[in-house]
């Protein structure tokens, strides 16, 4: 996938932190930081999105649908 150059303005400690972490080669530079936390958090904003639309669902109803389904299907023989 092709890269983008953008600026960003960070936190002075926050990019400490970063140089740090860099320095210690967990990460090759600091655009290898920030992409990989940026990518992590988008991940977790995208299965919490997932998880709070799963928590509106009523297991009684998610039932009720799924067993009218199998109503009017023949059991399969093994």
């Amino acid at each position: 996938m092709p890269k983008a150059k953008v600026a960003l303005t960070l936190d002075a400690e926050l990019l400490n932190h970063v140089d740090t972490l860099v320095s210690e080669r967990r990460f090759r530079n600091r655009s290898r930081a920030v992409e990989s936390a940026l990518a992590e958090k988008l991940g977790r904003l995208t299965r919490t999105r997932l998880a709070t639309e799963c928590a509106k669902l009523d297991p009684a109803v998610e039932q009720r649908l799924a067993d009218e389904g199998l109503a009017g299907e023949s059991r399969p023989e093994y």
